[in-house]
């Protein structure tokens, strides 16, 4: 028999051991707020032993095996975009739909290269590399400022609400940062933010946030982000201009009369002859830049996802 909360939340996460992270700390999240919410107008309209109460709610709302299957149903069968399906006595009552698991791509080899600009995920992946350097430089700045202004107050009696406030707003940042990688990169991030308990106080809200792992990892992404950002940004706009460099060589010499490179005061042109290969050169880097954009958000979301996720 549960008798409470807490180890009706260990045995759901049990229950989704080998799940995606983001899944299970959604499954926890929703869990939680329904049964304490629950709990709380319970012992307000009646009160009865919390003992009771509580079985009363589980009853309606279900075992851990049973919300556990209802996840992973949903997650094995339910497409991304689809909306959120009903189900009955009330069980998952706020689950977001979940991508399903991924189709082996099993074209031939040229049909997988030359067929990544029909890829929205590739379109989507190069999207976001290119936006980390403004994101990076919106989540370097707050967490530096909010770091340097905490601890340059911390001995004042408003250092710790500052603290706080930073803490809560990394873990919000977290969150709308799994909702971009989510939507254009294609990776499962958590849906909802974690569920914070309105029966304790500040102080122990405060405690409970400060000492978890996933505050300060967040952290440490919104600093990261702008170097990488910096690299993403100079590296494929670099490859970008060089590709269409390549394509555009026969109009920039043949026509516009502009060389390949200049030494001293003579100007170098590229061959005649050589110009369709150059062309072809250019043409296939940007399909080389489309995967390279892909592969590489791929391993940023997962980078992410260790991060941003609680364990």
């Amino acid at each position: 028999m549960i008798n409470n909360i807490e180890q009706y939340l260990t045995e759901l996460k049990r229950e989704l051991a080998g799940s995606d992270r983001a899944t299970v700390q959604d499954a926890l999240a929703d869990a939680e707020e329904y049964l304490r919410t629950a709990l709380d107008n319970t012992m307000k309209d009646s009160p009865v032993p919390e003992a009771e109460a509580l079985a009363a709610i589980i009853e309606k709302y279900g075992q851990p095996r049973e919300i556990a299957s209802a996840y992973k149903d949903i997650e094995s069968s339910t497409p991304l975009a689809f909306a959120r399906p009903a189900c009955d006595k009330a069980k998952v009552p706020a689950i977001a739909p979940v991508a399903a698991p991924p189709v082996p791509d099993t074209r031939p080899f040229y049909a997988r290269f030359f067929g990544v600009f029909a890829e929205p995920r590739a379109w989507g992946a190069l999207i976001y590399l290119l936006f980390t350097l403004g994101t990076g430089v919106a989540y370097f700045t707050w967490a530096v400022t909010g770091l340097s202004v905490s601890a340059g107050l911390i001995v004042l009696i408003v250092g710790l609400p500052i603290l706080a406030l930073f803490l809560f707003s990394a873990r919000g940042i977290a969150l709308l940062e799994g909702r971009i990688i989510e939507a254009l990169v294609g990776i499962r991030m958590p849906r909802r933010p974690l569920f914070s308990r309105k029966d304790i106080g500040w102080w122990q809200k405060f405690k409970n946030v400060f000492t978890e792992r996933h505050t300060w990892s967040a952290v440490l992404y919104m600093i990261l982000q702008m170097p990488l950002g910096i690299i993403y940004f100079t590296v494929f706009v670099s490859l970008i201009s060089f590709a269409g460099y390549l394509i555009m060589k026969p109009v920039t010499e043949l026509v516009w009369d502009m060389p390949t490179f200049i030494i001293g005061d003579y100007g170098y042109y590229t061959p005649v002859w050589l110009m369709p290969f150059a062309v072809i050169a250019g043409i296939l880097l940007l399909f080389v830049i489309m995967h390279l954009a892909k592969y590489t958000a791929r391993l940023h979301g997962m980078m992410a996802k260790y991060m941003l996720v609680r364990e």
